[in-house]
């Protein structure tokens, strides 16, 4: 009997499979959870006293020709891509992009709020606080800060001149500064933008008296504007390119592009 039981435990132990018990190695429980906060987020609108939906926002007859020319681009049930467009012509009006600006917009557009809020805080070309008279912004991306004196040294110069940090607004809500990612000026390095104007090849002196002459421009009665250096490279090392030219000056295209009456084919020829 013991011969016939033993050959069938030994087959029943191989078809068994080993099912050792698996060791949790953490359990939910075990992380732990900070208390939520207030984000500051640009995706975070709180009503204050300049920003709230109580306060009425109508576009001017002038951008109200604009916007019908904008959305004539466009077929009448997709007039909602115009939202870009509208949210600039709200903000360059209104001086930042409110939520009153967002509520109008999405009104002449028929489309939902949400919708509008959904870009106004995904672009950061859209101000959603109250910026200064000149919005400085100062790119401190990889090629400014290697390219000529460096992008820290223009931030700390702005800083310096303006007495606030990034993010801030002077007292007198003349300058506004802000720390941004790459403007499309890498050749020009170190560079800023102000308003929609770009200042490029800069040193802190020229940073400084760049500032200095907008700030007289504001302030100063019958000041001459023409003492506001003109956008694009600034003199640098006591020269000045011009657009996007090597500093030592132009080394290509010296001379008239070649050109040849055999080369284009004339009409109606095989």
């Amino acid at each position: 009997m013991a011969s016939k039981l033993v050959p069938q435990l030994v087959r029943q132990a191989t078809r068994t499979p080993c099912r050792a018990p698996r060791r949790q190695l953490f359990h939910p429980r075990q992380f732990s959870t900070s208390p939520s906060s207030r984000s500051e987020s640009l995706s975070v609108h709180r009503n204050t006293p300049e920003n709230n939906p109580s306060i009425p926002f109508k576009f001017n007859d002038t951008n109200l020709r604009l916007i019908d020319e904008i959305t004539k681009r466009y077929p009448p049930q997709y007039k909602k891509a115009a939202v870009m467009p509208l949210l600039d012509l709200g903000q360059r009006q209104h001086g930042f992009t409110s939520i009153s600006v967002m509520n109008e917009v999405a009104r002449i557009l028929e489309m939902p709020p949400m919708r509008v809020y959904e870009v106004a805080t995904f672009y950061t070309m859209y101000n959603r606080n109250p910026v200064g008279k000149y919005f400085v912004q100062v790119c401190t991306t990889t090629p400014c800060m290697l390219g000529g004196c460096g992008s820290d040294v223009i931030m700390k110069a702005c800083e310096e001149f303006l007495g606030i940090h990034s993010g801030h607004m002077t007292e007198d809500k003349l300058f506004s500064l802000l720390e941004v990612e790459c403007l499309g000026a890498c050749v020009n390095a170190p560079m800023v933008q102000i308003n929609d104007d770009y200042y490029e090849d800069l040193t802190p002196e020229t940073t400084k008296q760049l500032l200095q002459a907008l700030k007289d421009s504001a302030t100063i009665s019958g000041y001459d504007v023409s003492k506001v250096p003109r956008p694009g490279p600034q003199l640098y090392e006591g020269k000045q390119r011009m657009t996007c030219e090597p500093r030592a000056g132009q080394t290509t295209l010296l001379g008239e592009p070649y050109h040849s009456k055999d080369v284009l084919r004339a009409d109606g020829e095989l």
